[in-house]
């Protein structure tokens, strides 16, 4: 047992958090960035996520990609903005 740690006695749980500190609707955008061989398998990455980004949306979900030459392959850097930062955190929680 641990010395010196008091127990919670003023609330419900411990450790909890009002969400409103954690979601607060200021950050909406999630980010993704691949590396890929050529760019038509880069496309295909392009239509999977925006198909996932569309199906955690409860709006339309914005998506804006960039293709940019790399090497011998193709960066695709991937912005996709919510209407709220729940459904980004959803959308983040499908990737992994």
């Amino acid at each position: 047992m641990r010395e010196n740690v008091t127990p919670c006695t003023d609330t419900a749980a411990c450790c909890c958090v009002e969400i409103g500190t954690v979601i607060d609707n200021s950050d909406c955008t999630a980010h993704w960035s691949g590396h890929f061989s050529d760019r038509a398998t880069a496309e295909v990455m392009l239509a999977q996520l925006s198909d996932r980004a569309q199906r955690a949306a409860s709006e339309p979900c914005t998506v804006h990609a960039t293709f940019t030459a790399r090497g011998t392959g193709v960066q695709l850097d991937m912005d996709f903005t919510f209407c709220c930062q729940a459904e980004s955190l959803i959308f983040q929680f499908g990737l992994r």
